[in-house]
């Protein structure tokens, strides 16, 4: 099948992008699922994708590539172009517009979002912004107060609050940005974060093995003493307790063994009892 050249109705439209496709959404409209249908389907998403492509620019600037946003608004021109019928007695844009701009706004709300709020905080957000730029107008420059936004948009000030947090929310710093914006000594928002403290594992596990050791007896408690804080070699601590270096050996292993299987027993969780 030839390819379709598709005419321009200037004088029905404000665009150059708007093609006379009247007559192939009918045939459309009359095909079975199949390829010739398909085909159909590609030719009109190809003659209306100008469209779709000036719809997306309008949403630049706004932290998403034109790329991107010029694929979303493809995405939903296909999907217009497959559920219009022109046995409704509408013509196409007025009904593919909303289709095309419901798919990039959806885009937004779902996908671009660093912090995710809740729908409706991201609404009332975008009630919040267009307040403050309507009275941005009409108060000399100066950033309404959340009074003035409330009174403005009949929210509430707890509500012009929460949009006003969710305006900081759309994207997110790096944790390499400079945690002072005035500042360029180096310091950035990482070095703002605080770090695990390993003394603390330590201090922990010597409070849970004081009352174990002393349990042990005297001579133990004194083996592990010279061995671990005396830092005494084994044949050391044996010549001066007058026992040999392997007796040393198996004190050290039974006393730590007895202190860490008491350890393990007290602080097991406890499980709770089905009847």
């Amino acid at each position: 099948m030839s390819a379709v050249r598709y005419r321009t109705q200037r004088a029905r439209h404000h665009h150059d992008d708007a093609p006379d496709t009247a007559r192939d959404f009918e045939r459309l409209a009359a095909l079975p699922q199949g390829p010739e249908r398909e085909e159909l389907c590609s030719r009109l998403v190809e003659a209306w994708l100008p469209m779709a492509h000036r719809l997306a620019a309008k949403y630049r600037n706004r932290g998403e590539s034109l790329e991107d946003l010029e694929q979303v608004a493809a995405l939903g021109l296909v999907k217009a172009v497959n559920r219009y019928d022109p046995a409704m007695g509408t013509p196409f844009v007025p009904f593919a517009v909303p289709t095309i701009t419901g798919e990039i706004r959806r885009h937004f709300r779902d996908h671009t979002w660093d912090v995710h709020v809740p729908r409706r905080v991201q609404e009332l957000r975008n009630k919040v912004r267009a307040a403050v730029r309507e009275l941005n107008t009409a108060v000399d420059d100066r950033t309404p107060s959340v009074r003035e936004i409330a009174a403005h948009t009949g929210l509430s000030e707890e509500d012009v609050s929460a949009g006003l947090e969710a305006m900081e929310t759309f994207r997110s710093l790096s944790l390499d940005a400079s945690a002072s914006a005035d500042s360029d000594d180096g310091y950035s928002l990482v070095d703002t974060l605080g770090h695990t403290e390993a003394a603390y594992d330590t201090a922990v596990a010597r409070e849970a093995v004081k009352p174990c050791l002393r349990e042990l007896p005297e001579r133990q408690r004194k083996v592990l003493y010279l061995r671990y804080f005396r830092d005494m070699t084994q044949s050391r601590i044996g010549k001066e307790l007058g026992i040999s270096q392997m007796h040393v050996s198996r004190l050290l292993s039974k006393s730590c063994e007895r202190v860490r299987r008491q350890v393990e027993r007290e602080h097991r969780p406890v499980r709770a009892h089905t009847a």
